[in-house]
C-alpha cells in the first residue's frame, strides 16, 4: 500500500499554516514551537534546523529526539477520526500534533495542552 501523501510533505510547508492558524486566534508562534518541542523533544535550534532542511513529516517524527510519553493522553477527533484509534504510528503522531494545534487555536490553556 502506498504511503499517505502527508508523509512525504515537508514539515516546513505545514509549519507556517500551524503558526497562521494560531495567530488568527490570538496565540503566538512561540506557543506553536513550545507544543512541537513538547511533543517531539526537539530543542528550538533542532526544530529550526529541521525546518531549514525541509525535512518531510515522516523523517521529522522518526528523528524526533524523544516523543513525549504523555502524548498518549491526547484524545479527541481530528478530520473525523479519533486520534486514539489510529493504528498507523506515524499517522497517529501527525494527528496528535494536529489535535494539539486545534486545542491551541480554540484557546485552551498551555498547561492543559501540554497535559500538565
Amino acid at each position: 500500500m502506498a504511503k499517505h501523501k502527508i508523509y512525504t510533505m515537508s514539515f516546513a510547508r505545514v509549519y507556517p499554516l500551524y503558526v497562521s492558524k494560531a495567530e488568527k486566534k490570538g496565540r503566538t508562534k512561540s506557543e506553536v514551537d513550545e507544543i512541537i518541542r513538547w511533543l517531539t523533544g526537539y530543542t528550538q535550534e533542532e526544530l529550526e534546523v529541521q525546518l531549514e532542511k525541509q525535512t518531510n513529516f515522516e523523517t521529522f517524527l522518526a528523528e524526533a529526539p524523544q516523543l513525549n510519553p504523555s502524548r498518549s493522553f491526547i484524545k479527541g477527533v481530528v478530520c473525523g477520526v479519533r486520534v486514539e484509534d489510529i493504528e498507523e504510528p506515524t499517522m497517529q503522531e501527525i494527528r496528535y500534533l494536529d489535535k494539539l494545534m486545534d486545542e491551541l487555536a480554540k484557546g485552551k490553556a498551555m498547561e492543559k495542552i501540554l497535559r500538565k
